[in-house]
């Protein structure tokens, strides 16, 4: 979405871009940012899906002032599409113009041992650049990204799909990675948001047997759909004595928090049977337990911070060979002009997950 141009020497070549902000408070606005240019190892992503995430949440809801909300940074961090201009040293069996890409969205020194072994969240160097936080993100027709940063994207895949995985759904996959081999196993997974039932459907792919739990019905229908075997409502019942009493006692061997709801991670503790292991990965809530009550579990909490970049490209991959449904998690498509109504309804969070769309192919 250009709103003005000037052809001539690229010295004097000008353009503008609308691009979403955050302020804080519940508001965002589409401010003009000069079209960005690849410098060097980077690449100008033509950008064709930027997903909504439920992080962005935290920092929609903000309160002003603060650098996240300051309106000076280009929100969103889930943007796959097209390389449409690459910078000096890159190589074009790196990179070349037309490619479809998802974007990882961390960069980081690229030399520390972290970010060589695809991590660059970790980055141990210096704090990493999260783009819609610290950089600028997808919000936007264009984003310069390193070419550290870019999984390719499988031209199975639509660009939508790639947004999904580039956060969300690479985030449930990470989880599951840290959780180990579930093939086999009884996993519960506790909230049905994108996070959630990209976990059920995931966890189903890879041989494991899920019990669904979110308060809303058309969550747990899609968790269905998705392959899992029961779905509890936490709101009608207990859900760690429901648990217990699909599996006839012993509770499940693994379980998945996503939700970042205190109440929900206790349910999952008190789900684990014996030995049992716990992955959090939503945000904002507390872990509280009484050391007596569980010493005896032997269970094992974790967390998992997204997905690497390594895994990142495994799950996409893993999605295309087995034609995966992540378009299905979508129930809201919006233009980047419709972006204060497509946070108004997301901020409800009583659908699935929503996307803003631009011009180009759609897969």
């Amino acid at each position: 979405m250009r709103v003005s141009s000037f052809v001539g020497p690229p010295e004097l070549w000008t353009a503008f871009m609308k691009a979403a902000v955050f302020l804080g408070n519940r508001t965002l606005e589409l401010r003009d940012f000069p079209d960005p240019r690849p410098g060097f190892g980077e690449v100008l992503v033509a950008v064709r899906a930027s997903g909504l995430c439920g992080s962005d949440l935290h920092i929609y809801r903000d309160a002003p002032g603060k650098p996240a909300t300051s309106g000076s940074c280009i929100m969103g961090h889930e943007p796959a599409g097209v390389i449409h201009a690459v910078g000096a040293g890159v190589s074009p069996d790196l990179a070349a113009v037309g490619q479809r890409v998802i974007v990882h969205h961390y960069a980081g020194c690229t030399y520390c041992d972290a970010c060589r072994s695809g991590w660059p969240q970790m980055c141990t160097t210096a704090p990493a650049r999260v783009f819609g936080i610290d950089d600028h993100g997808a919000h936007a027709p264009f984003m310069r990204v390193p070419i550290a940063s870019l999984v390719p994207l499988d031209d199975r895949l639509t660009f939508e799909a790639g947004a999904a995985i580039g956060c969300g759904t690479g985030t449930a996959w990470g989880a599951l990675d840290r959780l180990g081999d579930v093939g086999g196993a009884t996993i519960a997974v506790f909230g049905q948001g994108p996070v959630g039932l990209s976990a059920t459907l995931l966890a189903t792919a890879r041989g494991a047997r899920v019990v669904a739990i979110d308060p809303e019905p058309a969550r747990r229908l899609q968790a269905e759909r998705f392959g899992a075997i029961a779905t509890i409502d936490p709101m009608s019942v207990s859900a760690a004595a429901a648990v217990r009493e699909l599996t006839d006692g012993p509770g499940v061997s693994l379980a998945l928090e996503t939700s970042g709801s205190t109440a929900a991670t206790a349910d999952a503790i008190a789900a684990l049977a014996p030995w049992g292991k716990l992955c959090l990965v939503g945000l904002g809530g507390e872990v509280q337990f009484k050391v007596f009550d569980y010493l005896r579990s032997q269970m094992t909490l974790l967390t998992s911070w997204t997905m690497s970049v390594v895994q990142l490209r495994r799950c996409a991959e893993f999605i295309a060979r087995n034609n995966l449904p992540i378009g299905d998690l979508y129930s809201h498509r919006w233009r980047l002009d419709q972006i204060v109504d497509a946070y108004e309804e997301f901020d409800k969070q009583r659908a699935g997950k929503g996307v803003i769309t631009f011009d180009g192919p759609s897969t």
